[in-house]
């Protein structure tokens, strides 16, 4: 998907916001590239909407539009003064009402391959890790087996 310029972007949330959740998205929408492991957010003391543009330009087009709703959500839920944190009913039920996700997947560019890979020799359980684990302080965490590497 192309990146958005920021009129297109206010269009688009606009839009979303009418067919979603029937009514008007009257306040500011961005991207922020400096936003790392998320899809977006919103920041409720300016009612700003902020989407990381790798989003746009990495994943397809429904990802990107489910990281919209979700952040519709929280909007609207603020506007009304109704719970718009990720704990509160309001904001879970919306969230299923307008089909939007709870979290957005990870970039392509941010996955990460695992270095090592560990196996508890009762139960089997893999662990798969970025760092080295010091195999006579850790156990299994399913069965308190012991861990062995295995190459990977």
């Amino acid at each position: 998907m192309d990146l958005y310029k920021e009129e297109t972007l206010f269009e688009l949330v606009n839009k979303l916001s009418l067919e979603f959740f029937h009514k008007p998205f009257k306040h500011n929408v961005q991207f922020n590239s400096r936003l790392r492991t998320t899809g977006g957010r919103y920041i409720p003391v300016k009612k700003l909407i902020e989407l990381n543009p790798k989003y746009a330009a990495e994943m397809d087009e429904n990802e990107f539009i489910g990281i919209i709703k979700h952040e519709l959500c929280h909007y609207h839920l603020h506007i009304e003064g109704r719970g718009y944190k990720h704990g509160d009913e309001d904001f879970k039920r919306l969230l299923k009402e307008t089909g939007s996700p709870r979290h957005c997947n990870p970039l392509p560019s941010q996955k990460k391959e695992f270095k090592y890979k560990y196996i508890c020799r009762k139960c089997k359980q893999e662990y798969k890790r970025k760092r080295r684990v010091d195999l006579k302080k850790y156990r299994c965490g399913k069965c308190r087996g012991e861990l062995v590497k295995e190459e990977i």
